[in-house]
């Protein structure tokens, strides 16, 4: 057997056979292994996150379904909106606006931006009420959710509330028809300009029915449509004085 040394100094011998074994090349063999290794264990951590990233969707998406299942059903949402709701729920989270905010303020501002999309008339006030997100909350993240997954959210019309807050109390067909006539008259002169929809709706119900003979209280006229009384009181003898009705 005869050995020697190459040109980069590592010793090698020959095995008689007309084999050149050089020496140190377990060392090579080695350094292959542990980067194999820690290439192996990078594979699997992502691997890891990918499920726990997975398994964390499931679990905000069944939390977000039951809740928004929830509100629908105690604000007698449709199911068309329901879905809808749901949907934007999704995005935002493909869009990564839920990390770092409630699910809650995100599910209440997913429904009231799909009733929006629709002119579906749900009042922040009953989100409020019905998911106990603060109106100023669910707006805000409404206009997050807005912004980043351009959602065109057309303005409210007061006409839209009309309806809903008549039956809710029980008024007859003639109210509400009082009631949208002086809506419109608002809306045509102008009047219901930085004001409040559901409180000229309101305001304008309240109105005709006085008018129909079906007088309410300003108190229940109020809850339904979630104003408070003395909002109601000044919005309903703004109304009156410029549309001149005597009431």
């Amino acid at each position: 057997m005869m050995s020697g040394v190459d040109g980069g100094g590592r010793r090698s011998r020959d095995d008689g056979n007309g084999v050149i074994m050089r020496e140190g090349g377990g060392r090579g063999i080695e350094s292959r292994r542990r980067e194999i290794s820690r290439r192996l264990k990078e594979i699997s951590e992502r691997q890891r996150m990918r499920r726990m990233k997975s398994a964390m969707r499931r679990r905000h998406h069944m939390v977000a379904s039951a809740e928004i299942e929830r509100i629908s059903n105690l604000l007698a949402i449709p199911d068309r909106i329901k879905e809808e709701s749901l949907l934007i729920y999704q995005e935002a989270w493909n869009h990564d606006l839920i990390h770092g905010r409630s699910i809650e303020r995100m599910v209440a501002a997913s429904v009231y931006a799909a009733c929006r999309k629709h002119n579906v008339p749900r009042t922040l006030e009953e989100l409020e009420k019905a998911t106990k997100v603060a109106r100023k909350d669910i707006m805000r993240a409404c206009k997050i959710l807005a912004g980043r997954l351009s959602l065109r959210l057309p303005p409210v019309s007061p006409l839209e509330y009309v309806s809903r807050f008549c039956e809710k109390l029980n008024l007859r067909e003639k109210v509400r028809e009082k009631a949208e006539e002086i809506v419109r008259a608002a809306l045509e002169r102008n009047i219901t300009s930085g004001r409040g929809p559901t409180s000229i709706a309101a305001s304008a119900v309240y109105i005709a029915a006085m008018l129909c003979g079906d007088r309410q209280t300003q108190k229940a006229v109020a809850e339904a449509a979630g104003v408070t009384e003395v909002t109601l009181r000044v919005r309903y003898k703004e109304l009156a004085k410029k549309l001149q009705i005597n009431v």
